[in-house]
């Protein structure tokens, strides 16, 4: 029932921007830290930005003074801002928040989105 759904990925060209939503939807408690991951072809998943709930936010050294990552509580969305944008940039990016459906079950857990596609080519 818990969804996160991710929207304005895109074809950009390079120095261009973009910028990734992600709203949370379902039977929420609450919701801890949120981020974005990203998979590029033949490599692994990383951690692109996090944000804990109290707004602190964490970057990978690739994405820092390029890349911002904000959250709106209310509408449980989370967004990462992506400026300067380079061909390296390009990946599938996705959604992640640790999420807690139940006052009775307060543990949180790892819920991810569906993923995005990011290319950045002339």
């Amino acid at each position: 029932q818990v969804q996160l759904v991710e929207s304005g990925g895109g074809l950009v060209q390079p120095g261009g921007s973009l910028r990734l939503s992600c709203a949370v939807s379902g039977s929420i408690f609450s919701i801890k830290d949120m981020g974005w991951y990203r998979q590029a072809p033949g490599k692994e998943r990383e951690l692109v930005a996090g944000i804990t709930k109290g707004g602190r936010s964490n970057y990978t050294d690739s994405v820092k003074g390029r890349f911002t990552i904000s959250r709106d509580n209310a509408r449980n969305t989370v967004y990462l801002q992506m400026n300067s944008l380079k061909p390296e940039d390009t990946a599938v990016y996705y959604c992640n928040a640790d999420i807690s459906i139940s006052t009775a079950i307060y543990s949180h857990r790892p819920y991810w989105g569906q993923g995005t596609q990011v290319t950045v080519a002339s």
